[in-house]
Formats: C-alpha cells, structure tokens, sequence
C-alpha cells in the first residue's frame, strides 16, 4: 500500500475510501475507560468516541470547530452557556474555543462521531498519547 498523503497542516490523509469501524485500529485511555477511532481526510477529522457508563466527557477547548453525533446512550451535555440531556440522533457544535463536555447518563455507554476541523496533528498527538488497539478484524 502506497504511503498516505500529508494535508497542509501534517496530518495523514487516509486512503481508504469507503470502511467500516472494525477495519479501523484505535485507542484506549486507560484512566477513563474511553476507546477512539479515527480517519482523516483532507480537511477533516471523523472520530468515533465511546464513553462508558457514568464517564466524564471533561470540559474543554480547542482551536478547532466540532460538530458531534450522538449514536447511542444518553448525556447530560455543556456547550458554551448551554446544558440538556440529550439522547441518540441529537448533536452538538462547538465552534473553536467554546468549552464543551458533559457525563453519561444511565447504564449505557455513550457513542457518538465528532468531526473536527481542519484536520491537523493536534488531534493526532491525542491520539498518539493513548493506548493503540487493534482493528477489531485486523483490517
């Protein structure tokens, strides 16, 4: 397989075209029980988060824009001045420097897809700070 493009701020531009998440190694921290994927293209980053039951998605902020998908379980989240719990189909936007963040709520994990940009290495050192996991089926 020929090597990945690099965009104009360094990251990896993925070459696959069409996937599915168990062809995607990702990562795991440890201290949070929080497991990630990732592919980049061009401009964007699309990140698939799972946060477990009871988990805090700590407040936070980036330079970056993020809209975000909730796939499955149920958050109570912050955007700027703004908290509802919120379920599955529900999303947020968090234009650079907003902070964000919030808990699951109930006994379900919380999946959701963040897509951030532009695509950059700041998320990729995050993703270089955890815990590399295997595709599910080796990809």
């Amino acid at each position: 397989m020929a090597s990945p493009p690099v965009n104009e701020h360094g990251a990896e531009v993925s070459l696959r075209r069409i996937f599915a998440w168990n062809e995607l190694d990702g990562v795991r921290w440890d201290d949070e029980g929080v497991d990630a994927q990732i592919i980049t293209g061009e401009n964007m980053h699309l990140i698939r988060a799972v946060y477990p039951p009871g988990a805090v998605y700590e407040i936070h902020s980036h330079p970056h824009e993020q809209f975000s998908l909730l796939l499955e379980g149920r958050l109570r989240l912050t955007v700027g001045n703004e908290t509802r719990d919120i379920g599955p189909g529900d999303g947020w936007y968090a234009p650079g420097g907003v902070p964000h963040g919030g808990v699951v709520l109930g006994d379900k994990a919380a999946v959701f897809i963040d897509v951030y940009s532009p695509a950059t290495t700041w998320i990729m050192g995050e993703f270089a700070s955890a815990r590399q996991v295997p595709a599910v089926d080796g990809g």
